[in-house]
């Protein structure tokens, strides 16, 4: 579905349908957006703009890194971002934008609703000043828009995983390992996407572009330093994640040996005991150097006292050498 946006005369202008979907006439400043594109509309946008086939093909696919080409009227710009619904991180929503930015034009092209770019639009409706600046300035909100949402969502991971930290101290859980590594896997996500976004903002920051104004390279360096803060908080936490994972398998291997050292002690106390036990119960006639008034009664009160005195004797001294 395309809609338009065009400054015209001090006024802001929408509408929707294919009859303004061109380069805009002289004096008027154009944002159409694109959502859902299929073969025929991107067919569309290359005929009346005269798009670099390679691009328009970028345009059908998802899967693209971030990134910025340059060709001889516009710039092809890939953005992309996060989302993540809940107070905590279960399922990190991927946000892509296909941008084309002309001197007087801008065409977004995406298949899913990106926030950021509906909250800039409904404010460029509503304050036409801002689209006086140009369409660069209109691309700046919707990429700082897509780039500070992920702030939250690294802000929600930092939290947990103090939680997480504090769970795995007092009793340590399997469920507690598994979120570790799911958390691992969205800040590797996260990583594979931000990083490369950073080295384009930064390549913009450093060299400029005919279509970008030197007053709108200021905002974008500002983009490009927020990328830099996001890289650093996702290498922060993936640190975090390594001292929780090791904080559990410590965890867990104290309380392994805890439970061994008990094991061990149980051991330890009922070895005498078989062997009493064991010694008393011979199956022989006559135990040597005893009388036979000897043979019963005082021998089984002679192993009953053994038997009660060794556990206790042990365990006095296990806890004086501080083994319990």
């Amino acid at each position: 579905m395309f809609r338009t946006m065009e400054l015209r005369e001090g006024r802001v202008e929408l509408s929707e349908g294919t009859e303004r979907v061109a380069p805009p006439p002289p004096d008027v400043v154009r944002w159409i957006d694109l959502r859902g594109q299929d073969s025929a509309q991107l067919e569309l946008l290359r005929e009346r703009f005269d798009l670099h086939p390679l691009a328009i093909e970028d345009c059908s696919h998802l899967d693209q890194r971030p990134k910025m080409e340059e060709y001889r009227d516009h710039v092809f710009l890939v953005t992309q971002g996060f989302s993540a619904k809940g107070d905590k991180v279960r399922e990190l929503d991927l946000q892509e934008l296909h941008t084309f930015l002309g001197e007087r034009y801008l065409l977004t092209v995406h298949v899913d609703e990106v926030v950021a770019l509906e909250e800039v639009w409904t404010r460029l409706a509503g304050e036409p000043r801002l689209l006086e600046r140009g369409v660069d300035f209109a691309y700046y909100l919707v990429a700082d828009g897509i780039v500070d949402d992920n702030f939250p969502i690294l802000d929600r991971v930092a939290d947990e995983l103090d939680e997480l930290e504090d769970s795995v101290l007092a009793l340590p859980r399997v469920e507690d390992l598994h979120r570790i590594f799911e958390l691992k896997r969205h800040l590797v996500a996260m990583r594979k996407v931000l990083s490369p976004q950073r080295d384009v903002f930064g390549l913009i920051a450093r060299r400029g572009d005919p279509r970008i104004s030197e007053r709108t390279a200021f905002y974008l360096r500002d983009v490009y330093d927020h990328l830099v803060r996001i890289n650093e908080s996702i290498e922060g936490n993936r640190d975090l994640l390594g001292n929780a994972l090791d904080a559990y398998l410590s965890a867990v291997g104290q309380r392994t040996n805890e439970i061994m050292k008990r094991l061990t002690i149980l051991s330890a106390i009922f070895l005498p005991l078989a062997f009493v036990v064991g010694f008393f119960g011979q199956n022989f006639q006559n135990f040597p150097f005893l009388r036979d008034w000897v043979r019963s009664d005082r021998l089984m009160w002679a192993m009953v006292v053994i038997c009660l005195a060794t556990p206790a004797g042990m365990l006095a001294w296990f806890r004086r050498k501080g083994w319990l």
